[in-house]
């Protein structure tokens, strides 16, 4: 391989990475992540860290271990991150910088498919330029994310015969989330049907299914037994939504509809956006969230095969993403909630959640959660319980706060600060910190 494309690779990587990163840690110092999802996140892999595996508290208070959640067991990998870089930051630049290196692999299978730099790097460019993509850096963290990179190096391994790295590839990929190993059985059908390899394939569909069954059937629900109701009640009618096309089209037009000339390359993605479609959540079915990031892989592998037989192929991916990213990407400015500095009300925040002792039991809105989850137990405002602290900002509750209630919100408020118990320790700019005056030895444990 010539030097030139591969150091314009690893520029365009580096970039996109450190743009990223940026603006992911500019968000949650602004406050404008949330305990959901970074601070959950933050509080499995602390909790890893500190010898309690994958242990942390629920929307309701309870204590329970992360795989009752979701099966996301990659976590546990990141407790040394977590020695070496003890803050919510450090799952942020990882998201960031695993997003950007699936440009690699979209770069090598390109070369290899079409035998040529420039169209490779084209290609390369491309998937970074999907403004699904750079929603999904900014969403927070999330360990599915993580399998962008991963399924599409597993795809590139799977394509080069090499099983052994094909198989870590994709057994990390599926450690991410409940719903990837049905992602890693579209590969297999992939390897099967368009590479002739059908044992092989079939092989690896039979795995990658029985994974998703086990990880949905059997794991969360001996963790969780609730949660399994909980994924049920999110499918609704099948009948297609305008905003459902709309999602669609988000996905697919960045790529020029590359994807739609290679479809049994694009199989590995039908799960999840099947499992997107049938929801009833409208977050699924948008790309400023992280629920594409699987499809996202495939998309991208789809996209590069079909340039086999596209002629100007990787010219129009090249053409389409960049006109996404100006329309639907987020790095149009007033897209993003991330200011190059943080405000009054940001600092006023900081200042607030440093007064919780680190060791203590606190109560917190959604916003100062994601600061706040460094901890063995972290309740959800107004959720009060055995917290001997609350940190609430009341000027600027998240949606997630509001969603809840509003009204129920703003009355448990006003109770809590007539209540004789707690004392106000901290009031500015709308955010406050209270301590439970008759339990400060039990709110600290």
């Amino acid at each position: 391989m010539a030097r030139a494309p591969r150091l314009a690779l690893a520029a365009a990587v580096a970039l996109w990475a450190a743009t990223f990163a940026t603006l992911a840690v500019l968000r949650h110092r602004s406050f404008e992540t949330g305990r959901f999802d970074l601070g959950n996140m933050t509080q499995a892999v602390w909790s890893t860290a500190h010898g309690d595996p994958l242990a942390a508290t629920s929307l309701q208070g309870e204590q329970f271990t992360r795989l009752g959640a979701h099966f996301d067991p990659i976590l546990v990998l990141l407790a040394p991150l977590w020695l070496a870089w003890p803050s919510p930051e450090a799952l942020l630049v990882l998201q960031a910088v695993a997003l950007a290196l699936g440009a690699v692999p979209v770069f090598a299978l390109a070369r290899r498919r079409l035998g040529s730099d420039g169209p490779a790097l084209a290609l390369a460019v491309a998937y970074l330029l999907v403004p699904a993509l750079g929603w999904t850096a900014l969403a927070d963290f999330h360990p599915v994310a993580l399998a962008t990179p991963l399924l599409l190096a597993a795809f590139l391994f799977l394509d080069e015969g090499r099983l052994a790295a094909f198989a870590v590839a994709a057994g990390l990929a599926m450690a991410t989330k409940e719903h990837v190993g049905l992602a890693v059985a579209g590969l297999g059908l992939w390897d099967a049907l368009a590479r002739g390899r059908r044992r092989e394939g079939a092989a690896i569909a039979a795995v990658g299914t029985a994974v998703s069954l086990a990880a949905t059937l059997v794991v969360v629900p001996w963790f969780r037994p609730e949660q399994a109701a909980s994924f049920a009640g999110r499918i609704e009618s099948p009948a297609l939504e305008p905003r459902d096309l709309e999602y669609l089209l988000s996905l697919l037009a960045p790529l020029a509809f590359l994807p739609l000339a290679a479809p049994l390359a694009a199989l590995g993605a039908v799960p999840e956006l099947t499992l997107n479609l049938l929801s009833k959540t409208e977050t699924q079915t948008s790309i400023r969230h992280h629920y594409s990031a699987v499809a996202l892989a495939f998309l991208a592998a789809a996209a590069v095969l079909a340039c086999v037989r596209v002629r100007h192929g990787p010219a129009a991916a090249v053409v389409a993403a960049l006109a996404g990213a100006l329309l639907l990407g987020p790095l149009v400015p007033g897209r993003i909630a991330a200011p190059i500095r943080p405000d009054r009300h940001d600092a006023a925040a900081a200042d607030a959640v440093a007064l919780v002792p680190d060791e203590a039991v606190v109560t917190a809105t959604n916003g100062l959660g994601a600061h706040l989850s460094t901890r063995r137990r972290i309740l959800s405002f107004p959720l009060l319980a055995d917290a001997g602290w609350a940190a609430v900002d009341a000027a600027d509750p998240s949606v997630l706060d509001r969603a809840r209630d509003e009204r129920a919100f703003t009355a448990a408020l006003a109770r809590l600060r007539a209540d004789r118990r707690w004392r106000v320790v901290f009031a500015r700019d709308g955010v406050l910190v209270l301590r439970r005056e008759s339990s400060a030895a039990r709110g600290t444990g």
